[in-house]
């Protein structure tokens, strides 16, 4: 049974959408993907939210550009966390979608990462997951421990090469 619902209003978010699929698949988290409008399929959506609980979602994560009401329309109907993704649009750089997601009414919390942010949107589920799962927890820091080894691997290398030469090993 998926413990998190990912939905995204158009398929096109899809690319920006799977890093939080990424994410949860390194850390073995189940989870349900798929496409709804808000706008054109409320009916749909609406079930979706509706019943997501009952699905045993503990967590949804809700991707939407321009208007971006999905993720505030998801927690209004879902009792449990929701978490936005802003994706970013042509027309206004993904502002648009930041700010209908962030500005919800008090009552209705969105927690909402960066634009385009999925892989956050994924790790910020797990951290949610793992406050009731010490095994989860684990796999969590042991990541984290992974980025910050990666980190120190860079900076040693560029420590020991200088500036130049690592940029041209980067192109």
């Amino acid at each position: 049974m998926p413990e998190v619902g990912i939905v995204m209003g158009s398929d096109s978010d899809l690319p920006v959408m799977c890093k939080a699929c990424e994410i949860l698949d390194k850390l073995g988290i189940s989870y349900d993907v798929t496409v709804i409008s808000a706008h054109r399929m409320p009916d749909i959506f609406f079930h979706y939210a509706k019943t997501a609980e009952s699905k045993g979602f503990k967590v949804i994560i809700a991707g939407a550009g321009g208007a971006a009401h999905l993720p505030g329309m998801a927690a209004a109907i879902f009792p449990l966390p929701v978490i936005g993704v802003p994706i970013y649009t042509k027309t206004l750089g993904g502002v648009d979608s930041l700010y209908s997601i962030v500005q919800m009414p008090s009552g209705i919390p969105v927690a909402t990462v960066a634009i385009n942010g999925a892989a956050n949107a994924g790790l910020l589920a797990a951290e949610i997951l793992a406050t009731s799962n010490p095994e989860l927890l684990d796999k969590i820091k042991e990541y984290k421990d992974g980025l910050k080894d990666s980190v120190v691997t860079k900076k040693e290398k560029l420590e020991e090469i200088g500036y130049r030469e690592y940029l041209k090993q980067m192109t």
